[in-house]
């Protein structure tokens, strides 16, 4: 998710740690726990330093080891264990690691439910794993756990069983999502007819949903809002230009983009002084584009001249992912 969720959703963790009487009667546990779930709700995407090595650094990094199982235990000991010497709570520190725990196993959870992906289960799989339940930002989680948070900082009040009931409310969220991405996935394949591997991605609104479908021929890409399923593009899968495209493969950029993309589509254009690669994920279409590749510009004895590696889109444009 994006990064003042995450942050959000630590501040909120740290009220529901108030349930327990040691934290909400020692002010300085409880400032060490909001420390430490504030720190832990952000602490796997520290990987984003990757950018200062370029794009294709980021792509085979960002939530990768960081959001691992091994980096799940080993976030809150880093965090925890300072944090609970700084703030003189060391007699606490368990319970200081455990809500830690609980930030960053949360955080790698909601970036599992997002279309992205996380690789949440290295070293034992290096797949990228996502549920395709939630976009990048949810304004229902948003706006539930920020209005919990503004009546806490409002009142002064011990907000443990309000937070218990939000989380309550979080989870059973998430899970009328999961069950309602996986009935839109078979009305897909239903309404369309066709074998293949097919991806449906939320948008902000519930009952609106944008679809690709790989065939063994062709990707269908389509949207469905409520019971009306229309299908916006088809793309052969078949290309030309085998020699161009072959001699792309070995860029820093398209390895990375291979390394991470999963439905891909390549196409190949001859020009005056040599050819463009375009190689895109077919989830991430939109509006009739693809915005998430890289683009290999080669003359013509099929040496690289250039290479445009990310995102082709605003950041607050779809699909938000």
């Amino acid at each position: 998710m994006d990064t003042g969720s995450h942050l959000l959703f630590g501040a909120t963790l740290a009220g529901l740690a108030m349930l327990q009487p040691e934290v909400a009667q020692e002010p300085a546990l409880l400032h060490a726990v909001l420390a430490a779930t504030l720190i832990g709700s952000h602490a796997p995407d520290f990987d984003t330093i990757a950018r200062i090595g370029g794009y294709a650094a980021y792509i085979r990094l960002h939530r990768g080891m960081t959001h691992s199982l091994p980096a799940m235990l080993l976030w809150p000991l880093a965090i925890s264990v300072p944090i609970a010497w700084g703030f003189g709570v060391w007699e606490h520190e368990p319970l200081v690691f455990a809500w830690t725990l609980a930030a960053v196993v949360f955080h790698v959870f909601l970036d599992w439910l997002n279309a992205y992906g996380v690789q949440c289960f290295r070293p034992f799989s290096q797949r990228w794993h996502h549920l395709d339940a939630l976009p990048l930002f949810e304004p229902v989680l948003f706006g539930t756990h920020g209005a919990g948070l503004a009546v806490w900082l409002a009142t002064g009040f011990n907000p443990g069983w309000m937070f218990l009931w939000i989380y309550l409310f979080t989870f059973m969220y998430i899970g009328g999502r999961l069950l309602h991405h996986r009935g839109v996935v078979r009305f897909v394949r239903k309404r369309l007819g066709l074998e293949g591997i097919c991806h449906v991605v939320p948008s902000l609104h519930w009952f609106r949903w944008q679809f690709v479908l790989e065939s063994s021929d062709a990707f269908y890409t389509g949207t469905v809002h409520g019971k009306e399923l229309t299908i916006e593009d088809t793309y052969a899968k078949h290309t030309e230009g085998g020699m161009a495209v072959e001699a792309t493969r070995a860029v820093d950029g398209v390895r990375a983009f291979l390394h991470f993309a999963q439905r891909v589509h390549v196409t190949c254009t001859e020009r005056q002084d040599g050819y463009e690669v375009r190689w895109r994920d077919m989830r991430f279409w939109h509006n009739h584009e693809l915005p998430f590749g890289v683009d290999v510009t080669l003359d013509r004895d099929f040496n690289v001249v250039s290479q445009t590696l990310g995102w082709r889109k605003k950041a607050w444009d779809p699909p938000y992912v």
